[in-house]
């Protein structure tokens, strides 16, 4: 049987999963961020993720907008700079998109990653091909568009699998965009550190679902 929708209470333990992972991945994400940046990008996450954990024990979250948005404040306001504003961003667009849902289902998630990836190409400028989040960002939601069914968990695999393909791109493109610009050629053969990010969280995602 296949999950088509999961429950505020189940939205929350799995922001909870996805904050752990993200925790969990400091390390990798670090290394990552210094063959082509300041390897400053998983400390940055760690941070970031950390105070998720603690906005999730800490505030009175009434349904999944709330969790969506407010995950994208405590990114905003605890990681800084270039990666705080565009994870930030991401949930808080995809937050404003769910308007006070009750579940999470197919058609949330949709809205909700459509208007996430809207709201960081406003704030960052960025377009596929500049090794930046919106390689892997941009494929995923592409592939929560062309999905016509209505289970959640179906296409939580789908929108992770596009994200990753993405991902790995990255690992062709030069950086056009941020610190990493700077370097040019030298970042061919690197993956984005953002673009690993936002690929680890929709993974995550799809883990939980699948595990209900």
């Amino acid at each position: 049987m296949t999950i088509d929708s999961i429950s505020l209470s189940q939205v929350k333990d799995a922001f909870h999963f996805i904050a752990n992972r993200m925790v969990d991945s400091k390390d990798m994400l670090t290394q990552a961020d210094q063959a082509i940046g300041d390897g400053d990008h998983g400390i940055g996450m760690a941070r970031g993720f950390e105070a998720v954990n603690n906005m999730l024990e800490a505030k009175t979250l009434n349904n999944v907008e709330d969790v969506f948005f407010n995950t994208g404040t405590s990114l905003l306001a605890s990681i800084g700079g270039a990666s705080g504003a565009i994870f930030g961003s991401f949930f808080m667009g995809a937050g404003k998109a769910l308007q006070g849902a009750e579940i999470l289902n197919a058609a949330g998630y949709q809205k909700a990653l459509e208007a996430g990836l809207a709201m960081v190409k406003k704030r960052g400028n960025a377009s596929i091909g500049d090794k930046t989040m919106v390689d892997a960002l941009e494929p995923a939601v592409d592939a929560a568009n062309q999905y016509s069914g209505s289970s959640l968990e179906e296409l939580a695999g789908l929108v992770a699998a596009a994200s990753h393909e993405g991902m790995e791109k990255t690992k062709t493109f030069t950086a056009k965009i941020g610190k990493a610009k700077t370097l040019g050629e030298r970042t061919l053969g690197h993956a984005d550190p953002g673009a690993i990010s936002i690929t680890l969280i929709f993974e995550a995602l799809k883990e939980y679902i699948s595990s209900l």
